[in-house]
């Protein structure tokens, strides 16, 4: 496992593959099935894994979360980053820092809690989650009145943030104030735009981000990172004819649930058997599953 501290310049080199978790049949982290993923992955070019919402880390055990760590850890390559996360409740993220402290990770994201929350108070928590881990975390933006641009431009001068997933879906792309003011006061060397290939174009090439996120790269790694080549270089038709392959397995996961969709299509395209998905969510049902598979093997076969 790669536990470099993160910089700028890793960040490019990946897409940043955010991968679902395999479970058992007793529902228990499948260390066999998760390396067989870790490996498919790995064999694209991509080495930085990020294990937060498609992962379900959501809703993980506390008792399970130290061997995760470890499974995770020894699964990867030793070029490889991996990325777990805590939370997203405050209380227990700061019992999870105390166990990840035990180990080489060089960051950590913090899941972002919805509902019994303001700005500032989301400020004040990971705050104390970064002291209290020891070392810069990752901040995930995925909704507005989460944290504002001036928080989270407060936190990376403090020197709290490793880096910042910007995951706020807009119609549009291209028209973001958010990701404007945020790109204004915080550098875009460390902002990754986090919502997979369809809006990488547009985030990167227009706001200056340094990368992006996938899930869909777990089905087609080469290709995703392909495309990231294609970004850094300006190759912007083959960039864009990229991203229109993955869009058809990526509508599905807009259309009935992105981490379900995800969990179920690396199984039917044959990479690993992930299991049944960890509740509270739940699996797909037959005439999805028959359509996500027919996407998930196209886009595989590209």
């Amino acid at each position: 496992m790669d536990t470099r501290p993160i910089t700028p310049e890793r960040l490019a080199q990946s897409v940043i593959a955010v991968p679902p978790l395999a479970r058992d049949g007793q529902s228990q982290v499948d260390r066999e099935q998760n390396q067989r993923l870790i490996r498919h992955i790995e064999s694209g070019g991509v080495n930085i894994l990020l294990y937060g919402g498609n992962a379900n880390f959501y809703h993980i055990r506390p008792s399970e979360y130290a061997a995760t760590l470890q499974m995770l850890a020894d699964a990867a390559g030793p070029e490889t980053l991996i990325v777990p996360s805590a939370g997203p409740a405050y209380g227990l993220s700061l019992d999870q820092a105390e166990v990840l402290r035990d180990f080489a990770f060089p960051t950590a994201m913090v899941l972002p809690h919805t509902g019994l929350n303001t700005p500032s108070g989301v400020e004040t928590g990971i705050r104390r989650f970064a002291e209290a881990y020891g070392k810069p975390v990752v901040l995930y933006i995925k909704a507005e009145g989460y944290i504002n641009p001036d928080g989270a431009a407060r936190l990376v001068n403090d020197g709290l943030i490793s880096w910042i997933k910007y995951a706020i879906v807009r119609q549009n792309p291209s028209e973001d104030p958010f990701l404007s003011e945020l790109t204004q006061k915080v550098s875009g060397s460390i902002i990754v735009s986090g919502i997979g290939e369809q809006p990488a174009i547009v985030h990167l090439r227009d706001f200056g981000c340094n990368g992006f996120t996938s899930g869909c790269v777990c089905v087609a790694p080469s290709l995703s990172q392909k495309m990231l080549g294609a970004i850094k270089s300006g190759d912007w038709q083959t960039a864009e004819e990229i991203r229109q392959t993955f869009q058809p397995l990526e509508d599905l996961r807009n259309a009935i649930n992105p981490v379900r969709v995800l969990h179920e299509a690396v199984a039917l395209a044959g990479i690993a058997d992930t299991g049944e998905i960890l509740p509270l969510l739940s699996g797909l049902d037959e005439a999805q599953r028959n359509t996500v598979g027919a996407a998930a093997q196209a886009l595989k076969a590209k």
